[in-house]
């Protein structure tokens, strides 16, 4: 039996629930985390490839000042490095925060009787 074969033999139209068939696979199958992850790497690759348009498009020289300190960089490598610098700065923020609710949450443990205490 082929494929084919199967799948004309499955019923189609509105009585279908009727009869008690399954409904579609498509509609009661869940991504999978190998397919969250594929769909990750495939955005990242997009991402990277624009980064690539971006650095070729913009090799402007600049003066870059900072401190005190004076240097010449490509326009993009520029913005990028600036990009960097603000995720790191976020990452370090929520990080910050995770901590502080993680402390706040074994310190609520540890009370007895306590929301989070063990019956």
């Amino acid at each position: 039996m082929s494929f084919h074969d199967d799948a004309a033999r499955m019923p189609v139209g509105p009585d279908r629930e009727e009869r008690g068939a399954p409904p579609p696979l498509a509609s009661s199958t869940r991504p999978t985390r190998t397919a969250a992850l594929w769909v990750a790497v495939a955005v990242g690759l997009v991402v990277l490839v624009m980064l690539i348009i971006f650095f070729v498009q913009n090799q402007d020289m600049t003066t870059v000042r900072f401190f005190g300190l004076e240097g010449t960089l490509a326009l993009g490598t520029t913005l990028f490095i600036a990009a960097v610098g603000g995720g790191v700065l976020v990452a370090l923020a929520g990080g910050a925060r995770i901590l502080q609710l993680r402390i706040a949450d074994h310190r609520r443990r540890k009370i007895p009787g306590g929301p989070g205490a063990a019956p």
